[in-house]
């Protein structure tokens, strides 16, 4: 039965696919049909991920991406990708006062420059093809106003809403389309550090018209759709998944 979200015949690579939302785009991309190639830091997690994908995978690939020579390692042990999901990154909480330049550094080495060099890297190689789909997840801190102690996180994520906007221009005449998925807060494994309380969490969701935070899988969704062919038509947009958080700025 013809399915315009199949990802069937498609090599996508996921970054970050170690844990929360780059774990749940790897699962469910492979339960599309795709040919999923994950990296990360962490290789037990890595494992992990590996072992709940779905159909025959090609292995995982062991990198850090603040390195060029992880990137420029990883990007010759792939032939060639139809979607690349920029997915690595970290968050913080740190008052702008505080900051120090270790800070700014580290932030924006992983969740900007990495990104940036990675996809530098497979385009100068080659390695996407026509019709092909890069993603980068981002965050609404990055076009919102951000939590208190989030000044650089909204930075860097800022930043990456930019950068596509140019690339999908540049990169328009190679049939080759740029996005970007903007979630609010996830359900992800932040809820169990012991930094938010029960009743913290509770009171925010309440900020939500949809009265809940999102989930990995849903982010997962609209990362299919992005590099699907449903969205042959679309390129150069920050696709909001916030369960109706920005409308009520």
């Amino acid at each position: 039965m013809y399915n315009p979200f199949s990802l069937e015949n498609k090599t996508i690579l996921v970054t970050g696919a170690s844990s929360g939302i780059g774990k749940a785009i790897a699962i469910e991309c492979s339960k599309m049909g795709a040919q999923v190639v994950i990296t990360g830091r962490n290789e037990q997690r890595l494992q992990e991920t590996y072992g709940q994908l779905e159909g025959a995978q090609p292995a995982y690939i062991v990198a850090d991406l603040t390195k060029k020579e992880d990137i420029e390692t990883l990007a010759k042990q792939i032939d060639s990708l139809n979607g690349l999901v920029n997915c690595a990154g970290i968050s913080g909480h740190l008052l702008f006062s505080f900051l120090k330049e270790d800070d700014i550094n580290k932030m924006f080495n992983i969740n900007f420059f990495s990104q940036l060099y990675l996809t530098k890297e497979v385009l100068n190689k080659k390695k996407m093809t026509k019709n092909s789909s890069i993603i980068f997840i981002t965050s609404t801190s990055g076009i919102l106003s951000s939590y208190i102690g989030g000044s650089i996180y909204s930075a860097t994520k800022g930043a990456l809403n930019g950068l596509l906007k140019t690339l999908a221009i540049e990169l328009a005449p190679k049939k080759v389309r740029v996005n970007s998925v903007m979630p609010s807060m996830i359900e992800t494994s932040i809820m169990d550090s012991g930094n938010i309380t029960d009743e913290q969490i509770e009171l925010d969701k309440q900020k939500y018209p949809l009265k809940r935070y999102g989930t990995p899988k849903e982010v997962a969704y609209a990362v299919i759709y992005l590099l699907s062919d449903a969205s042959s038509w679309t390129t150069g947009t920050n696709l909001l998944i916030d369960g109706g958080r920005s409308v009520c700025y």
